[in-house]
């Protein structure tokens, strides 16, 4: 389809459609959380499930969906993507309509999401590439941080006041009308498709070997391979306490959906603002500064000092402080990325990057749940084997054990983002790399 949006402003319809989009499926999703939450019995256990069921087949199917993302239009596997998940939200309306919603059907429609969703990403990270110079790399990603971000300022709070008018149905059906905006918003943009260089030349064969590809390629760059190592090491430790955040407040205030909600759209107002920060900076002039500092001020501010809270007012502001950081790493990451990956081996390279960073994040989820519910928080309760040693710090009683995990993960996660600077390879990856532009070599002529 012929369109006259290309460039900055084909970035801009899509980005738009995104923020539509997200703001319903968190509005739906903070619905759901609740409902999962009460259904359960208050289980940590189940909701953690409902994002491991998500994570594994978004893991499992990465390499696949990286090479099929270099081999066909990454529009169109944007859309395809954006409508299966729009679809299991329809399903799951279906069920909670007709009364039969279990917690069980949430996993079942968690994985068709996950699924799909492990096409979406690489193919749109590999379209910012080809849409925008490299120049405006950082402020686009700052943009898809806001996007994430902004869209939750609102959700919890127009989800909180919704769910007793229009209840869990209306927030599902306000999805499914999301949703369907950012697939239309595709349909207005034109995603050049990349110039086959040597690299994809050399990437070429059977659908198995350019699955394996991006293994190939980053194990032959140990700076990436460190980067993404800083990332799965992060990611490990914070999933296990973000996977308690909810069911933590929720603990510590006697279920009250107004704090929750509160805490959820302070965090929301920090990735907006640091979206806009990184959107209107652009980082970095080394982005691995955003990528090593980021993390390790993640794990004080906006960890650690969550899990030391007791009240709203703590809890907002490091879950804003946590949520004002999360743009910058992740935007200054997904720049370097870009500068020196070519385009063209892009979706390959950049499934497996989210493999490596995410390798265990489904363990976490798992561990997160049993974890609170069996050790720590019967540890933190009045005469628990815990309570004398750390009570002092976040108190006893119910949710005081999920705390204390909070605690020890933001120390963690602080001390893994200032190893990054022992680590040469890690500290000097933008030196070592040459740029994709600068080192790009067309594909030789087969005829």
């Amino acid at each position: 389809m012929k369109t006259q949006f290309t460039g900055m402003r084909a970035f801009v319809v899509f980005w738009l459609g995104q923020v539509l989009s997200l703001l319903g499926t968190q509005m739906s999703g903070f619905g759901l959380t609740i409902w999962a939450y009460k259904v359960s019995g208050g289980s940590a256990t189940a909701l953690a499930l409902v994002g491991f069921f998500f994570l594994t087949p978004l893991l499992l199917l990465s390499p696949v969906a990286g090479a099929l993302v270099d081999r066909s239009n990454r529009k169109i596997m944007m859309m395809l993507s954006d409508l299966a998940s729009g679809l299991a939200t329809v399903v799951v309306l279906l069920l909670f309509v007709s009364g039969r919603l279990e917690i069980w059907h949430l996993y079942i429609t968690s994985a068709v999401s996950g699924a799909f969703q492990a096409f979406q990403w690489p193919a749109f990270s590999a379209a910012i590439t080809l849409m925008l110079p490299k120049e405006q790399y950082g402020r686009a990603n700052g943009m898809m941080g806001l996007a994430e971000s902004g869209s939750g300022i609102l959700s919890p709070i127009l989800a909180g006041a919704l769910l007793g008018t229009i209840g869990l149905t209306g927030l599902l059906l306000i999805d499914v009308v999301t949703f369907s905006f950012a697939v239309l918003s595709l349909l207005f943009i034109h995603v050049p498709q990349p110039e086959q260089t040597a690299e994809g030349q050399a990437g070429r064969g059977s659908l198995l070997k350019e699955s394996l590809y991006g293994f190939h390629y980053i194990l032959k760059r140990p700076s990436l391979l460190g980067l993404q190592l800083i990332f799965l090491s992060s990611n490990l430790v914070s999933t296990i306490a973000f996977t308690l955040r909810a069911p933590m407040i929720l603990a510590r205030t006697g279920n009250n959906e107004l704090i929750f909600g509160s805490v959820n759209s302070i965090a929301a107002v920090g990735g907006v603002v640091g979206g806009l920060a990184m959107s209107a900076w652009g980082g970095f002039k080394r982005q691995v500064h955003g990528v090593l500092l980021g993390w390790a001020l993640m794990g004080l501010v906006g960890t650690t000092l969550l899990g030391f809270g007791q009240e709203l007012v703590i809890w907002s502001v490091a879950s804003f402080l946590g949520s004002f950081l999360g743009p910058i790493i992740n935007a200054s990451n997904q720049s370097i990325w870009q500068t020196k990956v070519a385009p063209d081996v892009q979706g390959r390279v950049f499934a497996i990057r989210r493999l490596i960073a995410w390798l265990v994040t489904p363990l976490a989820t798992l561990i997160a749940g049993p974890l609170a519910d069996f050790v720590m928080e019967p540890a933190m309760q009045a005469n628990g084997s815990l309570s004398d040693v750390f009570g002092g710090w976040v108190g006893v009683g119910p949710g005081a054990g999920m705390s204390l995990v909070f605690v020890f993960s933001g120390l963690a996660i602080t001390a893994i983002g200032l190893s990054g600077y022992l680590i040469p390879v890690v500290r000097d990856a933008e030196i070592l790399i040459p740029d994709h532009a600068a080192v790009a070599q067309p594909a030789s002529n087969e005829n």
